[in-house]
Formats: C-alpha cells, structure tokens, sequence
C-alpha cells in the first residue's frame, strides 16, 4: 500500500524514551523525520488537542487469533476471515506490531474429546501470504508455541524452516501438577470449562498425560531448543514457578520469560538476565485467572519488564496506562508495551519515537483513567 511523502502532528504530549513532552512530529516516508518540542500548531499539521502519542504498541504474545479461529467449542470459523477480524481488533488497540502465538503439538491417538489436532503451519501460510499481499493493516510476525506434553511436536516443527521469518519459540509444557496449573484440580477446571467437556474419566486424560511427559518430555524439550536456534528465533520459555526451573531455562539459552508464576520466579529471572512478561488481563483485572501471582505484586517489585495482551488487546495500552499510575511514570509504563518487548526481539526499527524510526503512533487520551484510542498509524500509515 502507499505512504503518505508526509505528515505533520503538533500539540502533542509526546511519549518519548525517558519523559514526555508536549511537542509535534514530522514524517516522511514512513519514518520519524523530525521531532519539535511546544504547542505550535503550524499550518498543515494536524492538532492533537494535548492528546498523548505514542509508538505502535507491540505485542508479543496473544492467543486472540485463536479465538478467532475458534469462537466458541467446536465452531471452526473461516481462517482468512478469522485473520482479518484479528487484524483490524488489534489495529483499533494501537498495536501495530503482532507476534502471532500458533502451537505446535498435537494429541491425537486419544480418540475423544479432549485430542486436539495440528493448524500451525497451515495457518501461518495464510497469515504470511496475506503479509506478501498486503491485506494487513499491521505488522504479523510467527510466534511457535512448542507443546511438550504432546505427541507431534518435532513433526510439526519441522515443517517451518528460517523462510518462515519465526520470531519467538516459546517451551510450553501444560502437564498437569506444575508450572501453571501446580493444583490438578484447577487443571480439571480450565480444560472443562474452556473446552466444554465432561469431567467423568479426566482423571484417566490426567494420566495420559503424566504418561507423555515422562515418554517425550526431554527430547521434545531438546528438539524444540535446537528448533528456535535452527530457525533463528528468540526463545521464550513459559510459567516459570520455581528459582530451579528459571535456571534451567537460562542453560537453554531463554531470554524471555512469559507469565513466571511466583514471586521466586521473578526475582530468579533478574538475576539471570531474562526479561519477563506478564499479561495484561492480570494486571486489570487484579489477579491471575489460574491463582498465580499477581502482575500488580511484581510491578511493585520492580519485576515486571514486557506486558502482554494474552487474550484481550484493549488491556496493552489499559495495561500499560495502569503500570504508568503506579510507577508515577507514563515513559516507563509505555515502554512496556513498546521499547521493552521491541529490543528483546531485535527490533531496532520500531518501539520508539525517535528520528529514523518506523512511523508506528497512536494517539489516545484518558476518560477516568482509561484510554481512548482515537488514531493508529503503521508505517505512516492510517489503519486506524
């Protein structure tokens, strides 16, 4: 699609790295040319009225595409009009950067309900092939869940190759009794209820899959390490619990940690240099759905690096907004959601508002705390 030669935005309140300024900006060819500092509106400019801009929001992390794919249990819905609904959702969010999370991992010797099939790679194509065609109004890149506990993880894998431009390779293992779902019973109580299935025989699914994990485990586990290495992605590694776990997952080259479940897994990610992720959700909402610490108590802490959408984009920037009260600093919460996740993923084109950077905005105000996004540019470009 074309972009505009220019365009100029004054009176700004303009979220810069490390303050915010009142101040207009200037592109050209998709990129930040020129940043000014005061309230002058110059003939031609657009008048932000005092409203913040800041950069595109990147999300690294979001199972919203999946519940496009799947609205409700057993509804399958048109991928390529999934991927679009998905699109424009997170466009009206001012995110303008997306790492689409995709599993990897089947089961499908259980026969019942509860198998659950292969869609990576055939849903990557789509996403990429709309990509080349330029049907995105946002920035797609692949994010590889690997499941562990499963039984088709290191063919699946195999079928993407460093054409496929994977971003993350995140390690998931959702065996029952640990990491995320340390309480079985809580386990029962997600699946079914996500999943709208019978609890009659879950003890029998349980066992299965403590049978997969001893079985599979440790060589899906090496597989899936050498298959972001091979690929050139960052590895993520997945509800970290323990001070033990996080330092394996440093021997294995993890440099992002998504959703560390305790207060301990934090404190061992800063030490080793890993950045973590919390979601969003958790932090609005107060608490973790699953019982796990709450984002607010490692924000407070000062272990919280990157936020995630997880499965509501409009909490990034709500999210985001939240940790700025806290902290008393909107640059700090902003750069959550844009300077913090771009740098690690190596992307040193956007995330920030400074000259030569991609011209990723939005532009938002607040209504009793909250945001109102009124604009999102990717690229220079209007999507939104």
């Amino acid at each position: 699609m074309s972009v505009p030669t220019q365009a100029i935005f004054a009176n700004a309140m303009l979220v810069l790295p490390g303050e915010v300024i009142r101040g207009g900006l200037r592109i050209e060819g998709g990129v930040i040319a020129e940043i000014t500092q005061g309230g002058a509106v110059p003939k031609g400019a657009q008048d932000c009225e005092g409203r913040f801009l800041c950069p595109g929001l990147i999300e690294l992390h979001t199972d919203n595409l999946e519940r496009h794919m799947r609205p409700r249990p057993g509804v399958d819905w048109p991928h390529g009009p999934a991927i679009l609904a998905h699109d424009r959702e997170l466009a009206g969010a001012g995110i303008t950067t997306v790492f689409d999370a995709m599993r990897v991992g089947s089961i499908s010797s259980d026969g019942g309900a509860r198998r659950y099939t292969k869609y990576a790679r055939a849903m990557a194509d789509e996403v990429l092939a709309m990509r080349r065609a330029g049907a995105l109004k946002i920035r797609h890149h692949i994010h590889l869940r690997a499941e562990i506990c499963s039984e088709t993880l290191i063919e699946e894998l195999g079928e993407f190759g460093p054409a496929d431009q994977v971003g993350i390779l995140s390690l998931m293992d959702h065996t029952p009794g640990q990491r995320q779902f340390r309480d079985v019973q809580k386990f029962e109580d997600y699946v079914c209820g996500k999943n709208n299935l019978p609890r009659e025989g879950f003890a029998d699914y349980i066992a299965f899959l403590y049978g997969l994990q001893e079985r599979l485990g440790a060589r899906h586990e090496a597989e899936a390490v050498a298959g972001a290495a091979r690929l050139g992605a960052t590895l993520a590694s997945h509800d970290d619990t323990t001070a033990g776990q996080v330092a394996h997952s440093a021997d294995l080259g993890v440099s992002i940690a998504e959703f560390p479940t305790t207060v301990e897994a934090a404190h061992a990610c800063h030490a080793a240099g890993i950045a973590t992720i919390m979601g969003a959700p958790n932090l609005v909402r107060g608490g973790s759905h699953s019982g796990n610490v709450a984002a607010l108590e490692l924000a407070q802490l000062g272990r919280l690096d990157i936020l995630s959408s997880d499965y509501v984009p409009a909490a990034l920037l709500q999210g985001a907004l939240q940790l700025s009260d806290i902290w008393g600093n909107m640059a700090a919460g902003i750069a959550t959601v844009t300077r913090n996740p771009a740098a690690h993923v190596g992307l040193t084109d956007r995330g920030a508002i400074a000259l030569g950077q991609a011209a990723d905005l939005v532009l938002f105000g607040r209504l009793d705390g909250a945001p109102m996004v009124h604009e999102v540019w990717s690229q220079g470009r209007r999507v939104s």
